[in-house]
This record gives C-alpha cells, structure tokens and sequence, in this order.
C-alpha cells in the first residue's frame, strides 16, 4: 500500500484522459470529480503522518518518471479536441473500440464545456507536470530526473523553474530576496505577476553567474534559460502540428493556468513568514499539512518543512515535522481560500499571530511587525490586540 498510494495520481490522469475523450458533459464532471477527490478526499480521510521505510528505491522514482508519458498522452488528446480533424484516427478508433462516438462529442462540445476544459487540464498539468517536474529537478546529481524534471515543467512555460527554485528559492526563502515567498497583505493574483516576473530575472541572473564562472558565452547552447525556453517553443509546436492554430490558441491560456497554480501554491507555503538574512531556514519558515490525499497525490510536497530544511531527501523519505506551522487545510482547499483575498487574509491572520507569538524568534518578530505595518492591512497592522493563542500549530 505504501508504493501504492503514490500511483492515485497517475490513476486520476488517465481519469482525465478519459474526460476529455468523452467530451461535452463529461469533461465538467470530470473536473467536478477532480476537485471533490482532492478536497473532499482530504476532509475525509483525514491526515498521514506515517513514515514507512522503502527498500525498492527505484520504483519511487520510475512513479515520478511515468509522468512524462503520461501528460504526453494528455496533450495529445487536448491537442485532439480543439483539432479540425481526427489527428491520427484517434475518435474513430475510440468508436471502434468502445462503440461510443467520440467525434460526435467533440463536435458537440460547447463552449463553456471548452473552457471548462482548459481549467480542468491546467490543474491536472500543475499536479502531473510541475508537482513532479519539483521533485525531480531537485535531483540535480541524477540527469535523468533533472531532465524529465524539465520538460514536465515546460509544459507550463516554466523549465527555468528548475534553476530559480533550487539555486534561488531554497537559499532566500522567506526573506525580501525571494520573489517567490509572498509579504503579508499581498493577494495572490498580485503574486503571480510578481513572482512570474522577478523569479525569471532571478533564474536569469543565475544562470548569467554560472556561465561567468565557466567562461562560457551566455548566448550559446550551454545556457540552460535559453534551452528551458526552446522546451516549451518543442511543445508549442508539438500542438500546432496535432491541432493547428485552434488547439494552440486553447492550450496557451491552459500553460499559464498551470503556471498560475505554481505561483499559487509558492503563495500558500511560505504567506507572511519572515526569516532574517543570513540565518538558517528552520521548520517554522514553512506552512504544512498532513492531509492524507494532498500528501499522497503530490508527492509529500505538504511535508514542506522537511524539504526546506533537507532540499535533497526523496519524497518518499520526508516526514512531518511535529509542531511546524499549519495550512488552513489541504492543498486544492487552501488553493481555493487565496483566491478570494479578503476571506484569505482573514483566515491567515491569527495563525500568522500565533506564528508570531509562538514561532518567530526576537528578530523575526522585528521583522514580522515591519511585515505587518507595511501589509496595508488594518487587522494586521492592530495585530499586537489578536489574541495569539487560540490557533493550534
């Protein structure tokens, strides 16, 4: 079962490839089906705070790698939908094999059915690409991984995530210097664009530095910008060839979809908490949870405070850190809360009292008052009248 839990997401994508064969009414209740496994499954299921050994190493690995394939196989059938034409035969082989007419649906799709349609595959990319492609490019000794890790982040415009996270957000999380680690009071729409824009330059200037130190040209083969870009234009292009111009126009909006649902979790993981420069990260820099379907389906991404203190350990490895700071809930639901600011900040603000109170050492609590005077925020900029004890850790 331990192996096995790891696999609900591989079992959901191909769930989602079904979805979007069937088309019209199915891809909303695909979707509708996604959204209550991943909340629903989280509120009753409850948390996992278990942490079994693993002998067969490799099977965790070839887990994560299956998710290649598999968006591969997701791309082409959303490439498929939005095409004039049966690319390959596809629907007709649909309707051969299962007697179901597979282009009449697709022709029958309406337009909100579409929309709905990029949404749901823009989440799906954002837990089967980039959740995994995370994993992976932390894996920096193991080529492999550091390259199937890239292209899983490509398909959301976002290959150069693997230099800025690694070499950039692990070093300054939590301080001004990281673009990704959101101040109190910002929203999340604010955040995006703010750390789309800035965690690019950060990956640039990166990636500038390294070719310095080699000698090497920073217009050339070897700057790894440069070719994280050139990943996504094969993508681009990929979908031009199966869909023409229709599928491209849909699937760009769904790229930036699952690189807004990265910019969203960064937002949720480390909202408000502050770190001095120069100072350790430790377990209380990071928001976490235990909720069961969240940790299994995103590879213990929720035992966050554990991969900041030890950016290398497999996700297999990672174990909850009793007492860490706590999200609302799980991912998708906490996801769900930050966009709608005003209830977000609300609900953040006693447990970032509590932080304060119970977390922050004297210079973060500084550092925290400054964060809460500049918030433009009322509540919190009147935080010291909280009470700080009424939230658990």
């Amino acid at each position: 079962m331990h192996y096995l839990k790891f696999m609900s997401f591989h079992l959901m994508g191909l769930f989602t490839l079904a979805a979007l064969t069937l088309g019209q009414f199915y891809i909303v209740l695909g979707y509708a089906i996604w959204l209550l496994f991943y909340i629903g499954g989280d509120i009753v299921l409850g948390d996992d705070d278990s942490t079994p050994s693993y002998a067969h190493h490799s099977i965790m690995t070839w887990q994560l790698w299956l998710a290649l394939p598999l968006l591969m196989a997701i791309l082409f059938v959303f490439s498929w939908h939005f095409a004039t034409t049966d690319v390959w035969g596809y629907g007709q082989w649909i309707t051969e094999l299962t007697g179901y007419d597979a282009l009449a649906a697709k022709a029958n799709t309406s337009w909100y059915q579409q929309l709905v349609l990029v949404a749901f595959t823009g989440l799906v990319i954002g837990v089967i690409g980039t959740v995994t492609g995370h994993e992976l490019v932390h894996r920096t000794w193991h080529k492999m991984s550091y390259t199937i890790g890239r292209w899983l982040l490509a398909f959301s415009f976002d290959a150069n995530f693997a230099i800025e996270h690694v070499y950039g957000h692990h070093r300054f999380v939590c301080t001004a210097q990281d673009p990704a680690s959101a101040p109190r009071g910002r929203n999340v729409y604010q955040h995006i664009i703010v750390s789309s824009w800035y965690g690019n330059i950060s990956a640039w200037n990166i990636e500038k530095r390294r070719l310095s130190v080699k000698s090497l040209p920073i217009f050339s083969r070897h700057n790894r910008v440069l070719r994280g870009i050139a990943m996504s234009l094969v993508i681009l292009l990929a979908v031009f060839a199966l869909g023409s111009w229709q599928a491209l126009a849909f699937f760009i909006p769904t790229a930036l979809w699952a690189k807004a649902t990265l910019e969203i979790v960064n937002y949720m993981e480390h909202y408000g908490l502050v770190r001095a420069n120069g100072t350790k990260v430790a377990p209380r820099h990071s928001w976490n949870t235990n909720k069961r379907v969240s940790s299994w389906s995103l590879f213990n991404l929720t035992r966050h405070s554990h991969h900041h203190a030890q950016a290398q350990v497999p996700y297999h490895r990672l174990a909850p850190y009793e007492g860490a700071p706590m999200m609302i809930s799980g991912y998708l639901a906490t996801l769900g809360l930050t966009l709608i600011p005003p209830l977000w900040h609300r609900l953040m603000l006693p447990r970032l009292a509590h932080w304060d109170a119970h977390f922050a050492n004297d210079d973060e609590k500084v550092l925290a008052q400054q964060a809460n005077d500049a918030s433009g925020i009322a509540a919190y900029q009147q935080m010291h009248q909280v009470e700080t004890g009424s939230i658990s850790a």
